[in-house]
């Protein structure tokens, strides 16, 4: 049983009653609690006299998966299996972090029939949401109280990440177009694929000039050339403890994945074959052999329920993983956050193994903080920042070099300018031919 915002009001109403009987020579307080055992009577009356909600049968349909920050609509079909109209509210308990309105929705259903319900949500956070149970309220005749009754009934929505990097990826098809030759601008490195020949176009390269194919066509005709394809790509997330510091308005692993996705569409279009895993002592998530339009849905939906774990990572078990994927891959991409000398050591150790047999880029996603260093130093508190900003600078710098003799490239940007220039490292492979 519930009540309603009308019975305080009606109990209020008995001021004018109990004043106007106290004048009348009745004691004040036998009339006070007269008119609040009557309404009380009135409350259980009403709430005995509405519909069962009980006889409510919930069947739901959410869609399985949405995107981060997006809109999303999700249907509860009430059906009324009893003879009664059920009119009232209803509630659908979503966690918090679904962005389910915090209003009670409005209910009619007449006896017999079937009503539709929308909740509309707006994720917050990525993974996997759940709602255990709906409680519906059913009114009385006099709307002064009624019976509430919850319903377990289970709703779950994978929420994956938003990939806001995407806006990044046509400028970078566009640059890998004019690597691959489907452009008038072409690109030769080392360790390239011959791709057709073409007419010589001023300001061409004349080193690319076939004299052979000249002398046959009766012009100057230009050999093209492709970057090679079919390589193996490699994205290794870590998500220990580092993984979990906040950076921007998310956390690194967050600023990772982004990194991941962009540089995941651009391997694709380009022709070569990417791995995914996340690991810190055991793996997380592994998404491999999958190519082509699968490849970017593969990944978002691995991605979506990973989180950062509290730990520290196993580097010696993650490479070994790395190794497990392919035989011998083309390029490796650890994005971790490797910017504190003491916490690197066992990183470090592991590195020169997988150097060895591989090109390996260390993406690290770096705080906005880091590059106030020289802003306004008016207060102490502003001094002691700029030095931990300071510090933390060459404390980065320092694990960088170590990461370079170690014969990997460390990159280091922040959440929102990381996944482009790892895609710009990606692409300088490529052109220099040597990926």
């Amino acid at each position: 049983m519930f009540v309603t915002g009308r019975f305080p009001l009606l109990v209020a109403l008995g001021v004018v009653p109990v004043v106007l009987l106290s004048v009348a020579g009745v004691d004040a307080w036998v009339a006070a609690a007269g008119w609040i055992v009557l309404c009380a009577g009135l409350a259980f009356a009403d709430a005995a006299a509405a519909a069962d909600p009980r006889d409510i049968r919930i069947h739901r349909r959410v869609p399985g998966r949405a995107m981060l920050g997006r809109p999303v609509e999700t249907e509860l079909w009430l059906e009324n299996t009893g003879r009664r109209g059920v009119r009232g509210r209803l509630r659908d308990a979503w966690q918090p972090t679904a962005g389910a309105s915090a209003d009670r929705l409005d209910i009619d259903v007449p006896g017999g029939e079937r009503r539709r319900v929308v909740v509309p949500l707006l994720p917050r956070r990525r993974g996997e949401l759940s709602s255990a149970f709906v409680v519906i309220r059913a009114d009385g005749p006099l709307r002064l109280a009624g019976r509430q009754v919850s319903m377990p009934t289970r709703g779950a929505l994978r929420v994956l990440p938003p990939f806001t990097a995407r806006r990044h990826l046509p400028s970078r098809l566009a640059r890998l177009r004019e690597l691959d030759g489907n452009t008038s601008v072409q690109v030769r490195g080392q360790g390239t694929e011959f791709d057709s020949l073409r007419e010589y176009v001023r300001g061409d390269d004349v080193r690319s000039i076939d004299w052979r194919a000249t002398a046959r066509a009766g012009t100057t005709m230009l050999r093209t050339w492709r970057p090679e394809r079919d390589r193996h790509v490699v994205i290794l997330l870590d998500t220990g403890r580092t993984a979990a510091a906040r950076v921007g308005n998310g956390v690194r692993l967050d600023a990772a994945m982004e990194a991941a996705l962009l540089l995941a569409a651009l391997a694709s279009r380009a022709g070569d074959h990417t791995h995914l895993l996340m690991f810190d002592r055991v793996p997380r998530a592994r998404v491999t052999r999958v190519e082509g339009p699968a490849l970017l849905p593969a990944l978002v939906d691995a991605m979506a329920p990973v989180e950062p774990q509290l730990i520290d990572t196993d580097w010696d078990a993650a490479f070994a993983q790395v190794r497990t994927l392919t035989s011998r891959p083309s390029l490796v991409v650890v994005l971790t956050a490797q910017d504190a000398p003491e916490s690197a050591r066992g990183f470090l150790g592991s590195l020169p193994a997988l150097t060895r047999r591989s090109h390996v880029l260390v993406g690290t996603v770096t705080s906005t903080d880091e590059s106030r260093a020289d802003d306004d130093r008016g207060t102490a508190a502003d001094v002691y920042r700029a030095a931990a900003n300071e510090q933390t600078a060459r404390d980065a710098a320092r694990v960088a070099a170590a990461i370079g003799r170690a014969g990997a490239e460390a990159v280091a940007d922040s959440a929102e300018g990381l996944p482009p220039k790892i895609a710009d490292c990606y692409l300088a492979l490529k052109a220099a031919g040597r990926l």
